[in-house]
Order: C-alpha cells, then structure tokens, then sequence
C-alpha cells in the first residue's frame, strides 16, 4: 500500500504544478492583452454615434477584465480584452 500512496502522492504535485503552470501563462496573456488594449482606446478615433456605442463597450470590457485580473481570473481577463480589443476596431469603423 506504501507505493500506491507514493504513486498517489506523485501525481497530485504533478497536477498542481501544471495548475501553476497554467496560471501563469494566463496571467501573462491577461497583462499584455490588457495592455494593448488600453494604448489602443482612444475617443479621438471613434467615428460617429455608433462608434462611441462600440467605444463604450469596449471600455466597459477592459473594466470587467481589470477587475477580473484582480481577482486572479487570469483566463476571463484574456477574454474581455480580446473582446474589448474587438469593440474598439469596431468604434474606429464608425460600426
């Protein structure tokens, strides 16, 4: 029975490592992605009133993503600055 628990034990650092691991990864894509972002918002380049609607979005997405980065969602965060990063190609369209 030793060696099972042994076995046991060996596999659940594994999985935690690789946990860590992955966290990590997430948290960098999250900062850069963040980051990007927020150099990419600027109201000066929205065009029109359906542009400022997608302007808003986008900087109510790098909100929500700022908070979820906070609170260690690092994949979430990566999510909504995509999709803030999508909004805001949209507002310089005018779209």
């Amino acid at each position: 029975m030793p060696a099972m628990l042994r076995l046991l034990t060996i596999v659940a650092c594994c999985t935690a490592i690789t946990a860590c691991t992955g966290k990590t990864f997430q948290r960098s894509h999250c900062a850069q992605e963040l980051g990007i972002a927020w150099d990419e918002l600027s109201i000066a380049e929205a065009d029109g009133f359906a542009g400022t609607v997608s302007y808003t979005k986008a900087f109510g997405l790098l909100t929500a993503a700022k908070t979820m980065q906070t609170v260690e969602n690092f994949d979430r965060c990566y999510q909504q600055a995509r999709d803030a990063r999508f909004y805001i190609q949209e507002s310089r369209k005018g779209q």
